[in-house]
């Protein structure tokens, strides 16, 4: 029961995600909306981590898994995406390896602040 709350949590603030998407006139997916609102929810401590934790730990397990009918979808767009593939795998590489480096430099800055303030509260 306690899982089916969690789920239920998780799929409200995605709905409240879906209204806002059609109210608000921005380019943004539903998705974000639902994403900020809760980690708005989260921060807040309007919803604590233990309300949607179990749901939220079960739907990153089967993540991989709902990535598979796109992949297909893929394949079976071969024909069209063959002239473009060797551009597509480049950028692909070239971002991939942008993101990481950019994620990995502000999690070093964020790591150095925190010890920073550590240290001058010590």
């Amino acid at each position: 029961m306690k899982f089916l709350r969690q789920f239920c949590i998780i799929l409200f603030i995605s709905f409240l995600g879906e209204i806002l998407h059609v109210i608000l006139p921005l380019p943004v997916p539903a998705s974000v909306y639902g994403l900020i609102l809760l980690f708005t929810a989260l921060c807040t401590g309007i919803l604590k981590l233990e309300q949607v934790n179990a749901a939220a730990d079960f739907l990153i397990e089967i993540m991989p898994v709902m990535f598979l009918p796109a992949a297909v979808g893929l394949l079976d767009a071969w024909p069209a995406l063959q002239p473009i593939c060797i551009p597509v795998i480049l950028i692909t590489a070239i971002t991939t390896i942008i993101v990481m480096a950019v994620t990995g430099r502000v999690t070093q800055h964020m790591i150095r602040r925190k010890n920073r303030r550590n240290q001058t509260t010590d």
